[in-house]
């Protein structure tokens, strides 16, 4: 594998190629988000606002010399039809055999200087709170905001440059009588506007639940957190006034901030219904079901203590009719690609024991990729009950 370093600038092309290009970058962030929502740079960003990460299928199709110096000539043989394929780079090379080192070149990545705040916005734009109802108390204000509007005046970090290029061109065909681009002025410049529209919803809180016991290692940890990053900075974004609260738990469940809940190492077993017990009375001293739409998700690799399973099942029983909505997501051992089915895990005992499935969902991560799919069933977009 192969990373070429690139400062995306491109200016030796000029503004349209570069324009271009910073398109097919956002195509290709969309086509990747599922590996770039967890990856190490962002999910320890530590409140950075830009960061680097590795992009596949950025690379452009070109002729190059055959780097083998075979020797042939340069036409082909004339049995080739339009739309054959040549050869694709990165192929496996042919003929190695087993063990031996290829030949061809491998993938390439891009390392590009993303902003956190533009892949948020891809990754929150299908999301919401699910089965969200009319309470009695204060409203929640949500908030999108679009670009509906072009001015000749604003900032330049809203320049709209293909507007700019189109004035640009039809300045010199009514000034020189030829369409060209070239010798940018004032008047030419164009600059988007945004609006941000806000609604308001029935007030909310989501309560944050993570197994921190032993038998969460590094990768589990980072698997919980990874999607508990995205939670919040999505909660945060676009809802105002969405209360969160976090609980941590092993054999014991305890109340945490925000920081403690993110940096918490792991240690002990794990008693599942602590935490369950832990925020239905968080929830009966705090957040009335009739004045509160509640969100309780928890995080746990399922290695639950035998004897507490009865009571796990019928306290989650009990989250679902006093909430809208329980996730529970179930991490697996990296790398691992078959469901866990033994009767220890606890989403297996889930799936048969709860009584209301109704607004219960259950995920399985077994792969950091997994951790973008597990955000849209949570907060995708559903048909409402």
């Amino acid at each position: 594998m192969s990373i070429q370093r690139n400062d995306w600038s491109l200016q030796r092309k000029g503004i349209i190629d570069q324009d271009r290009h910073k398109e097919r970058v956002k195509e290709a962030i969309k086509k990747n988000l599922g590996s770039i929502v967890s990856n190490e740079a962002i999910i320890l960003s530590d409140g950075k606002r830009t960061v680097k990460v590795p992009i596949r299928a950025l690379d452009e199709y070109k002729f190059r010399f055959d780097y083998r110096k075979r020797k042939h000539v340069g036409q082909g043989d004339g049995k080739t039809r339009v739309g054959d394929v040549i050869a694709r780079e990165g192929q496996p090379s042919q003929g190695t055999g087993g063990g031996q080192a290829g030949q061809d070149a491998g993938g390439e990545y891009y390392e590009a200087e993303i902003n956190i705040d533009e892949i948020a916005a891809l990754i929150f734009e299908d999301l919401q709170l699910p089965f969200l109802e009319e309470k009695a108390k204060k409203a929640v204000q949500s908030k999108t905001t679009r670009f509906d509007e072009i001015r000749r005046t604003g900032v330049m970090a809203n320049l709209d440059k293909r507007r700019m290029i189109l004035e640009n061109i039809k300045r010199h065909a009514r000034e020189e009588g030829r369409a060209r681009f070239g010798n940018v002025k004032k008047e030419d410049l164009r600059f988007k506007t945004w609006e941000e529209k806000l609604r308001y919803e029935s007030n909310a809180v989501v309560l944050a639940l993570m197994d921190v016991s032993g038998s969460m290692g590094e990768f589990k940890k980072y698997i919980a957190r990874s999607f508990y990053f995205w939670m919040v900075r999505f909660l945060r974004t676009k809802y105002d006034n969405v209360e969160i609260v976090f609980i941590s738990h092993h054999t014991e469940a305890r109340e945490v901030s925000e920081e403690q809940f993110f940096t918490q190492g792991e240690s002990g077993g794990t008693v599942v219904s602590s935490a369950y017990q832990l925020a239905l009375d968080i929830i009966g001293a705090r957040y009335n079901p009739r004045d509160w739409n509640i969100y309780p998700f928890h995080f746990s690799d399922g290695d639950n203590y035998y004897s507490d399973n009865e009571e796990a099942v019928r306290l989650a029983d009990e989250l679902i009719k006093t909430c809208n909505l329980f996730g529970y997501g179930e991490i697996g051992e990296e790398g691992s690609s078959s469901y866990r089915r033994s009767s220890g895990a606890l989403l297996s005992i889930f799936n048969d024991r709860l009584k209301n499935k109704e607004r219960f969902v259950g995920v399985r991560i077994d792969d950091k990729e997994d951790v973008y799919p597990a955000l849209k069933e949570f907060f995708g977009k559903r048909n409402e009950l």
